[in-house]
């Protein structure tokens, strides 16, 4: 029987669910992560940044991290896919 221990053992939800923790409500810059924003540089190396009405393609790539932001550049949601 396996070991289970809370938030130990990640699936693709716990990523996602940590990596909306991490960026919801604030912005993406180039600069150092602060309280308001996140450096674009410390995002996975398979992120795709989605602007409002930005077309993007329908195919599924689980490791991908899509991050979404609103019109004034802040994140409102993120998922894999």
């Amino acid at each position: 029987m396996p070991l289970v221990v809370p938030g130990v053992t990640t699936s693709s939800s716990d990523k996602t669910e940590e990596w909306s923790n991490k960026l919801v409500g604030k912005k993406l810059s180039e600069e150092a992560s602060s309280e308001t924003t996140f450096c674009k540089t410390e995002l996975p190396q398979q992120t795709r940044i989605v602007q409002p009405g930005q077309m993007v393609t329908k195919d599924f790539v689980p490791e991908r991290l899509n991050v979404h932001v609103n019109e004034d550049g802040t994140v409102s949601h993120v998922v894999h896919g």
